[in-house]
């Protein structure tokens, strides 16, 4: 699970710091910033996946297209570092342990490390100086050596500024030079070679690239419903960044005889039948299934009843809603245990009352299902039920976390908004949420005086 966020000069953010809970709200006003947050995220993870291991990071792939590092870079100023740091709790503990000794011995360990990495502007391009990985008291670095900035030191620190007790050694032989990181985020090949005892470094970096596997992603633009689907009988990891792979997902998930429930020892649903649950606790529909049309055409239709005694009908002829939130639902109970799932605005094109009771889904993923949900969110009525669950303790207020984003004076700002045992937020930003107060007592003087004026 992601326990901190950081980075400098990122588009519109000089700095930000957030720390995250297993649900992470980001709220606040368009082009405030809110959506760099996520999709700094977006860019380690497509980074992580490229195959292109001489790019620093990759600014335009699969999940977020981002332009040259001139338009990444905050205020357009290529002197300024792209720098980060990323703090992650595992389920159990990571080793790092020294192969060289006899028996090999254990020099760090713990569940939790952190990662951290400096990039510059160089040819126009994003480039990689330093990164350190931090797991209990000491710290692995990769850092240039103050003469040449192409050669670079590996060394060993300790978190209290003391002289540790590890030290890297250097394999017998011709000093070669080692070069500089690779992707922003693991130690070039000749790390291992050079030193004797630096092979634990590759488990350093397989646990981040795990973390970062851990990550699903489902934006705000998703695929219309469509009146059937061809199925190949795939498996496929999410439901796509547009929710494409929504139905493959509901299918896979079916034929594989996977059950959920809402809590511990409750009744087992089948994976259809808690999808329905939640579209009908949503106030959207009361029967849903997806079926195949004829046996062995590969081809599926979802239907739906939206009200008991109503004639079953395909997804593509009710309301909108339904179909974009379909992916939201399915993406928190598909994934695994344990994984971190980003959504951007989950809420679009849902009445007020779904949005409501969207809080609830993902309630319910983050305390059963252990899923860190992650999103931006424009919706008042997600957030009052979030702040309702609080007070009714359905969920701990530590299990929260919000954030109010701003960009008054142009450069992105973050608030942590202090939410208490009761769910109030103790600290409310000025236009945090639409001002309906205001709207009804100005909406009221005015029909005063257009009556006084008769």
């Amino acid at each position: 699970m992601l326990r901190a966020l950081q980075f400098q000069n990122f588009k519109s953010w000089k700095e930000a710091k957030v720390e995250c809970a297993p649900i992470t709200g980001f709220f606040g006003t368009n082009s405030s910033g809110k959506t760099s947050l996520l999709q700094f995220l977006l860019m380690l993870k497509q980074t992580k996946d490229g195959t292109d291991r001489a790019i620093s990071l990759d600014l335009n792939g699969d999940l977020v297209k981002l332009g040259t590092i001139t338009d990444v870079i905050h205020k357009h100023d290529e002197s300024l570092p792209l720098s980060w740091d990323l703090e992650f709790v595992l389920n159990s503990e990571l080793a790092a342990t020294d192969t060289s000794k006899v028996p090999p011995t254990v020099i760090s360990r713990s569940d939790r490390f952190r990662i951290n990495a400096t990039n510059v502007v160089q040819g126009g391009a994003p480039k990689a100086t330093e990164i350190s990985y931090s797991l209990g008291d000491l710290i692995f670095q990769l850092v240039p050596k103050s003469e040449q900035a192409s050669q670079f030191e590996l060394e060993c620190a300790r978190a209290d500024k003391q002289t540790p007790e590890f030290h890297f050694i250097r394999t017998q032989g011709r000093a070669w030079r080692l070069p500089g990181p690779i992707k922003s985020y693991a130690f070039p090949d000749q790390a291992r070679t050079y030193f004797q005892n630096a092979a634990f470094l590759a488990d350093l970096e397989a646990s981040y690239e795990q973390q970062l596997d851990n990550i699903y992603y489902l934006g705000p633009l998703r695929h219309y419903p469509q009146r059937d689907y061809l199925w190949t009988r795939s498996r496929p990891t999410d439901v796509g960044a547009q929710g494409e792979k929504a139905i493959d997902a509901i299918l896979a998930a079916t034929q594989d005889g996977l059950t959920r429930n809402l809590k511990w020892k409750a009744k087992h649903m089948s994976f259809q039948e808690m999808v329905a649950y939640w579209l009908r606790e949503m106030g959207l529909i009361q029967e849903f299934r997806v079926e195949e049309i004829a046996k062995n055409s590969n081809r599926w239709q979802a239907r739906v009843k939206t009200r008991k005694g109503s004639s079953e009908v395909l997804l593509t002829d009710v309301g909108f809603g339904i179909s974009q939130v379909l992916p939201v639902i399915t993406l928190l109970q598909y994934v695994p245990e344990g994984s971190t799932v980003i959504l951007e605005q989950p809420e679009i094109h849902l009445h007020p009352l779904a949005q409501a009771a969207l809080a609830d889904v993902i309630i319910q993923a983050a305390t059963h299902r252990k899923v860190q949900v992650i999103l931006e969110s424009h919706s008042e009525h997600l957030l009052l039920r979030l702040q309702r669950r609080i007070a009714e303790e359905a969920v701990p207020n530590d299990e929260v976390r919000l954030y109010f984003c701003d960009a008054a004076k142009g450069e992105s700002t973050i608030t942590q908004l202090d939410v208490d045992l009761y769910g109030y937020i103790r600290n409310w930003p000025d236009q945090f949420m639409g001002d309906a107060f205001n709207e009804a007592a100005k909406a009221e003087l005015a029909r005063l005086k257009r009556m006084k004026a008769k």
